[in-house]
């Protein structure tokens, strides 16, 4: 955990040289597409925190979805992506490339990698100090005993203090109490096949916690060369239209 702290202690240093520590108003981001948006009050609130739950084989997905929403909050700043490394033997790797697929810069995103849960907690709250970040993504497996009510609480009271956005992103695991402004549950959805590009990737989302605004349910297509989300170009009825599992290697 000292690697990791001296790391967070030297990229804030960094990035208060280059005069990037500057405050953000709390307005709120739009998603862009519009059903969410309006349920949402306007978009998505900076300065909290929000959760995102993967479904079972829809982690690759439930990540980018969480890049998508980390990148709308974080604008031009830098994002950084917390993850214990058990996550990435079960999950996968971050890939650059699959960043660049989803249109956003690999070099605007930091990853720390620590051993345990409690380790990524401590990491994200020190991070949320940093006001030059847009957006921090907490990446945790599993049901780990630091994740209870407390550490939700001083999550939330930690993204407002610097007005810095966090995402609490859950693998294998259930919906639990907590503090967080929104809650969505993610899986998979088909990408249009109308012609020979992979299309842009597409998320059934359920938003089922929404402290100031009612729920929904949207199929969300991420537009990757404007950066946002928006309704499927093809429509929703193709989303029930076959998807590929994950592989039994990830």
């Amino acid at each position: 955990m000292v690697g990791t702290a001296e790391k967070l202690a030297s990229l804030r240093a960094t990035l208060a040289t280059a005069g990037l520590e500057t405050l953000v108003t709390n307005a709120r981001i739009p998603l862009g597409h519009a059903p969410a948006d309006a349920v949402l009050k306007g978009g998505l609130a900076r300065g909290t925190l929000h959760e995102v739950y993967a479904a079972t084989n829809s982690e690759t997905s439930a990540t980018a979805f969480t890049a998508g929403l980390a990148a709308r909050v974080a604008g031009k700043k830098k994002i950084l992506w917390i993850r214990q490394d058990f996550s990435a033997v079960e999950f996968g790797e971050l890939s650059a490339t699959g960043f660049l697929e989803l249109g956003i810069d690999p070099s605007q995103i930091l990853l720390v990698c620590t051993a345990h849960a409690d380790d990524a907690i401590k990491a994200a709250s020190d991070a949320l100090t940093c006001a030059a970040l847009g957006a921090i993504v907490i990446e945790i497996p599993g049901t780990p005993k630091i994740l209870d009510m407390m550490t939700s609480r001083r999550l939330t009271l930690a993204a407002a203090q610097k007005n810095v956005t966090a995402f609490l992103l859950r693998f294998a695991a259930k919906p639990e109490a907590s503090t967080a402004e929104t809650r969505w549950l993610m899986r998979a959805a088909a990408s249009s096949t109308e012609d020979e590009n992979w299309g842009h990737p597409v998320f059934e989302t359920d938003l089922v916690r929404n402290r100031h605004g009612r729920t929904g349910h949207w199929v969300m297509e991420w537009n990757c060369d404007e950066g946002l989300f928006r309704e499927p170009a093809f429509g929703i009825a193709a989303h029930h239209r076959a998807v590929v599992s994950a592989s039994g290697d990830r």
